[in-house]
């Protein structure tokens, strides 16, 4: 009995090697590498899933800009920064956004209003909101993208879009206005001609 339970022990860790060493060669033979200028691409959009591009999501719009099926400019929230580095990457020229960058937007549930149904939660594409059916709803604003998608399914429209608080990690500089440093320009040199 001891003997044909060690028969079956050794036969089972076999059986387990075998399969352990087939899966590592498999997973080195059939490997398939990541297109590393989607990649770069897909780290320069804002991971918002919000579909204003046209696409299902960031990473599908970055292969398609990858594979020139799409422009640069169909990510509206990421705005022309992300337009302009995009178009760096991809060696093109810069094209204008497909619509005007706004100010950056964050989900807000009125909690009293909330009748705790979840179809917020579900379209969520970050799952940037929280509760339990039939309790109250709240939206975690670090996480929220303000893609919009979790207004329409609200059944007692208790939920509005805020203007996100601008954090001092995310701030920069405005660019200069090329109108008023060329201008500037001009005048310096005509006071140097005098």
């Amino acid at each position: 009995m001891l003997e044909s339970l060690m028969y079956a022990i050794l036969a089972l860790g076999g059986f387990a090697l075998f399969s352990g060493l087939v899966l590592a060669i498999s997973s080195k033979v059939f490997h398939i590498e990541g297109d590393p200028l989607s990649d770069k691409i897909d780290a320069l959009l804002p991971q918002t899933q919000c579909g204003q591009c046209g696409f299902p999501g960031c990473r599908p719009y970055a292969d398609a800009v990858a594979s020139n099926a799409a422009d640069v400019n169909h990510c509206v929230p990421g705005g022309e920064r992300t337009m302009l580095a995009i178009a760096d990457v991809m060696g093109v020229e810069p094209k204008a956004v497909d619509e005007e960058e706004a100010t950056p937007m964050v989900a807000f549930i009125r909690e009293d209003e909330c009748i705790g149904c979840t179809l917020c939660i579900k379209a969520c594409p970050v799952d940037a909101i929280i509760g339990a059916p039939k309790q109250y709803h709240t939206v975690i604003a670090d996480h929220c993208t303000g893609c919009v998608l979790c207004l329409e399914p609200c059944p007692v429209d208790c939920i509005d879009m805020i203007a996100k608080p601008e954090l001092l990690e995310h701030w920069s500089w405005p660019l200069p206005d090329t109108q008023r440093a060329q201008t500037g320009l001009e005048r310096r040199e005509s006071h140097h001609h005098d």
